[in-house]
């Protein structure tokens, strides 16, 4: 008998565990500048997450949605997307099943997802905010949720 998964899917894929980028994680911890975090470690979406969601409450305490920091955040939260799903890919991801919210160094990417989701829908993008937001719910549902995204 094949081993359910962690989603309770006997026949579905094991979620994948991304490892830590510790150097990454600590720099963000201790305070550093995201952008020298990005810049020594473009693989870390942690990193990249950081930087969408500055942009991202800066462009949205603007009176126009769409402006320099919603896109910038558009393109931040891209660059962690797509840093992510190399990650994810060498590490047996197929292009869907879980990436649990749980496993912290998941979150990087998820966050990415998630900032991405909000920049599309600010900018009106609404296929790309409804792709994002499928893929976190293939990833892991509780990730919209804690991404304010429910």
């Amino acid at each position: 008998m094949k081993p359910m998964t962690s989603f309770g899917d006997l026949l579905g894929p094991q979620p994948v565990l991304l490892p830590e980028i510790p150097d990454a994680e600590e720099a963000l911890l201790d305070n550093v500048d995201p952008v020298r975090v990005a810049a020594a470690h473009p693989a870390a979406s942690v990193a990249w997450a950081a930087l969408a969601e500055a942009a991202l409450a800066r462009g949205e305490a603007q009176e126009s949605a769409i402006n320099h920091d919603v896109m910038a955040a558009y393109a931040f939260a891209r660059t962690g997307y797509h840093r992510g799903l190399d990650l994810l890919r060498r590490n047996g991801w197929k292009g869907f099943g879980p990436v649990p919210w749980s496993h912290e160094p998941n979150r990087g990417f998820l966050r990415s997802v998630g900032a991405l989701a909000r920049a599309a829908k600010l900018i009106e993008e609404t296929d790309e905010y409804a792709r994002c937001l499928d893929l976190l719910e293939d990833c892991d549902p509780r990730a919209a949720v804690e991404l304010g995204l429910d």
